[in-house]
C-alpha cells in the first residue's frame, strides 16, 4: 500500500491542474489533460467526515450536511456515485481493508436495493459497511471475514442505504 492520502491527491490536483487525476489514480490515459479540458475546474464530490465501521455498530453519528464534508476530486474510473467514505475495521476483509475509501451511490426509496451486495448504511447507531439481506422488519448485515457474526438492524433505524460502487486503496 502506498502512503498517499486522498487529501494529498486533492492538494496535488489543485497545485497541478493540467495533470489528469485519472492518470494519477489508475495509470491509464494521458498524464496531461487535453487543451480543451485544461481550463475546466476539477469536479468534486463530498467525502463523509465519518468512517464506515467494518465491524459492529457502536458510535452514534449526527446528521451530515454537504457543507460539513470535505470535497475530493471525482474518480471517473468509478461508475456514478454520490460520495466517498473511509472504511475502518477488519470485518469486510479481504475485499475492503481499514483505510480504504469507498465510493457510494445513494439508494432512494423508489430505487431497487441490491440484496447481497455491499452497502454503507447510515443508522441511528452509526455508519456501517456490510453485505445486506432482506429480513422482515430488519436488515441482516453480513461480513466477509468469518470472525464477525451477522447482525440485524431494524429498518426503522436506517436513515439511508448507499450502494458501494468502487473502492480505492492507497
Amino acid at each position: 500500500r502506498c502512503g498517499v492520502s486522498m487529501n494529498t491527491l486533492q492538494e496535488f490536483c489543485n497545485a497541478y491542474p493540467k495533470v489528469s487525476s485519472d492518470y494519477i489514480i489508475t495509470g491509464r490515459g494521458s498524464m496531461f489533460l487535453d487543451e480543451e479540458r485544461q481550463d475546466v475546474l476539477i469536479k468534486t464530490l463530498p467525502r463523509i467526515p465519518y468512517d464506515a465501521a467494518a465491524g459492529s455498530l457502536t458510535d452514534m453519528v449526527e446528521g451530515v450536511t454537504e457543507y460539513g464534508c470535505e470535497r475530493i476530486p471525482v474518480i471517473s474510473a468509478f461508475p456514478k456515485y454520490d460520495f466517498t467514505i473511509r472504511v475502518t475495521g477488519r470485518s469486510m476483509e479481504p475485499y475492503y481493508f481499514s483505510g480504504d475509501e469507498v465510493a457510494c451511490l445513494r439508494i432512494n426509496e423508489s430505487q431497487f436495493i441490491q440484496w447481497g451486495r455491499v452497502h454503507v448504511l447510515d443508522t441511528t447507531q452509526g455508519v456501517v459497511i456490510k453485505r445486506i439481506y432482506e429480513n422482515g422488519d430488519s436488515i441482516r448485515c453480513a461480513s466477509f471475514n468469518p470472525e464477525y457474526p451477522d447482525f440485524n438492524v431494524p429498518k426503522a433505524d436506517i436513515r439511508s442505504y448507499n450502494l458501494v460502487v468502487g473502492a480505492l486503496r492507497l
